[in-house]
């Protein structure tokens, strides 16, 4: 069985979603009730693979919203009480899904293996990041030619390149897209430099510079709400990527000849019957999901019960691979600028 950790986008949307599952205490409560309120296993899905084969899961409410962010210990005791109750509920294999992952490796929760009288299993904890990473790839590499696009002479700019999935991202555009040129952009210097020398080429910018000469931009870090980026200054065409969490890029760059995809998204070949993804803005909830929640099943469909992504910078483009093969031959698609083509099961099978 796989399981699956999440939140509500917002305080106010998680007590809109208590009141619809009647949970009346939780929907009318302050701030203060919800720091205090246990995980929930909120529903129970089945799904078939594009192969014919079954497996059942379950979803998690960690109860964490982001408001919760400024308070450390809150955040962190919603992350470790939704693992123990994955664990306790005998889940062989979990995604950390939106900003539970973050705070996981943010705060270096591996450290804290022992919770109450459970010592937590790390095998059975993804993060789901390297499939994530991969699909982000997938989206650059299909959606480019489609603007005009020649990535083997684009530049395109990592922001966030030296975060898990930013590094994976890399590695794999270096080695197996070859772009014309990376443009590496994160907050710590020290790191930007030993992942300039890991790759063997890249180009540290500052963000603003590296928007204006970027073909594509790739951005995997989280968005500041104070940002604003110039239109006018970026290439025109321009696709840009949003693999942060939430995921707001539109509202500050989309327009004329700059085309805004959300990253890290993946699209079922089949309709799924859950309610989780509702609350998840996505266009087409019984389809599509965040690939890191996919990785969970794509581990359990393969029987791989183990932590796939786990910790910083160790996402390799062999593991990317690996991962995106299973995707492909269970029936998953990177959301793209087009509408998915579904697969035939024939040839997804062949």
């Amino acid at each position: 069985m796989f399981g699956l950790i999440g939140h509500s986008s917002s305080f106010e949307e998680a007590r809109r979603k208590a009141g619809a599952l009647g949970y009346d205490e939780f929907a009318a409560g302050d701030m203060d009730v919800w720091c205090s309120a246990p995980p929930q296993l909120l529903e129970t899905v089945s799904v078939t693979s594009l192969t014919g084969k079954t497996i059942q899961g379950v979803y998690i409410d960690s109860c964490f919203v982001p408001e919760m962010l400024s308070r450390f210990k809150t955040a962190t005791r919603k992350v470790q009480n939704a693992m123990e109750l994955a664990q306790k509920s005998g889940i062989a294999i979990t995604a950390l899904g939106g900003f539970t992952s973050i705070i996981f490796e943010n705060f270096d929760l591996s450290k804290f293996q022992q919770i109450r009288s459970t010592t937590l299993e790390w095998e059975r904890f993804t993060t789901g990041n390297t499939h994530t990473a991969w699909v982000i790839c997938r989206q650059v590499e299909t959606n480019a030619p489609h603007l005009g696009i020649d990535l083997s002479t684009a530049k395109v700019a990592v922001v966030g390149a030296t975060g898990d999935i930013g590094s994976g991202v890399c590695r794999w555009l270096s080695q197996r897209t070859g772009v014309g040129e990376l443009l590496l952009v994160a907050r710590q210097r020290q790191r930007l430099l030993d992942l300039q020398s890991e790759l063997g080429g890249g180009r540290i910018l500052p963000l603003e510079d590296a928007l204006a000469e970027a073909n594509v931009v790739v951005w995997v870090a989280s968005l500041p709400q104070t940002l604003t980026i110039d239109r006018e200054r970026l290439q025109h065409p321009c696709l840009m990527i949003d693999g942060g969490y939430p995921k707001n890029l539109d509202t500050k760059a989309a327009g004329d000849g700059v085309h805004v995809l959300k990253g890290g998204v993946v699209e079922f070949f089949n309709d799924i019957d859950w309610q989780m993804m509702e609350v998840a803005e996505m266009e087409n909830p019984k389809r599509q999901m965040f690939a890191c929640f996919a990785e969970a099943m794509l581990l359990e469909f393969e029987g791989w019960h183990t932590n796939f992504s786990w910790g910083r910078n160790n996402i390799s483009v062999e593991s990317m691979e690996q991962i995106g093969n299973a995707s492909l031959r269970h029936g998953f698609q990177p959301l793209g600028l087009e509408p998915v083509v579904p697969q035939p099961l024939a040839a997804a099978v062949a």
